[in-house]
């Protein structure tokens, strides 16, 4: 298993789900459209426990002494992107159980600095997101000004 097919495996999840669709009048962040997210979200990290428990078992039986230097080196280095990428999954995991308990409080839909809906389909796209487009792109902004 390589990095480029974990990164794969994570993004699919996001795509196997039927886009939600407001009745008319609804009200934004509805009992309906949280229950959509919370669905979408326990999927996604399920799906991320399922790779974890993959790399577990590759790294436990793949492992090997190998006499070769370089076949060692490689397999250390294919072991080591692995286990980063898992890291980096671990705490898109904690992301997602802290969404999934926004949305349990009901807080989970409104940007954190200016208070607005996020939208249906920019949680679709991004189920973490937790600020609107505009105070987003604000923050990649002033990151890139001040090399943040």
């Amino acid at each position: 298993m390589s990095k480029n097919q974990s990164a794969a495996d994570t993004s699919t999840v996001l795509k196997t789900f039927t886009p939600y669709i407001p009745k008319k009048g609804e009200e934004y962040m509805s009992d309906e459209q949280r229950d959509h997210f919370k669905t979408i979200l326990r999927d996604w990290r399920n799906q991320l426990m399922e790779e974890v428990d993959r790399t577990v078992h590759h790294l436990q039986d793949d492992a090997a002494n190998y006499p070769d230097p370089a076949d060692r080196a490689t397999q250390e280095e294919e072991f080591s992107l692995e286990l980063r990428t898992r890291d980096r999954e671990r705490k898109l995991i904690k992301k997602i159980d802290s969404t999934i308990e926004k949305i349990v409080q009901n807080d989970y839909g409104y940007c954190e600095s200016c208070g607005i809906e996020i939208g249906i389909r920019r949680l679709e796209a991004r189920p973490t997101a937790d600020k609107c487009i505009d105070c987003k792109t604000l923050d990649e902004i002033r990151e890139k000004q001040w090399g943040a």
